[in-house]
């Protein structure tokens, strides 16, 4: 009886390792938004493929020292017969999401982006001089 445990077992076992049950993107964000850092001229380039994006699905938002880059997407495709019935339909909503700490110092001004043909481009300097805010006197009446 313990043997015919075991096998049912293993069966079981060896069914969960199919790779139909395997979740290939543990990590998706990393691997949807596969990225490159370069360092040229006094800056940080950081190329970031997102194909599939339209520029208007894609945000960037600096945050106490951290960039984050964030995209989502809505599709829905539908297919019909020439009597307008549905034969197919899907739909796939998702959102994935990178943050680099990119430094204090760095404000949203310093960070030049372009995105084009399904890559997104962001030039960030690798060394900003803190401006040191003026006093600024109080009128006394």
């Amino acid at each position: 009886m313990l043997l015919a445990n075991r096998s049912i077992n293993n069966l079981f076992d060896d069914m969960f390792k199919d790779p139909f049950f395997s979740r290939p993107f543990e990590n998706s964000s990393s691997q949807i938004m596969k990225t490159d850092i370069h360092e040229k001229d006094g800056s940080y380039m950081i190329e970031m493929e997102l194909p599939g994006y339209a520029k208007e699905d894609i945000k960037a938002d600096l945050k106490d020292g951290y960039l984050t880059i964030t995209a989502n997407r809505d599709e829905t495709t539908e297919e019909k017969d020439a009597k307008g019935n549905c034969l197919h339909k899907e739909r796939y909503t998702g959102s994935c999401n990178r943050s680099f700490y990119v430094g204090d110092n760095i404000t949203q001004d310093d960070i030049k982006a372009s995105f084009r043909d399904g890559v997104l481009l962001l030039q960030i300097p690798k060394e900003v001089q803190k401006v040191e805010e003026q006093p600024k006197l109080i009128t006394i009446e």
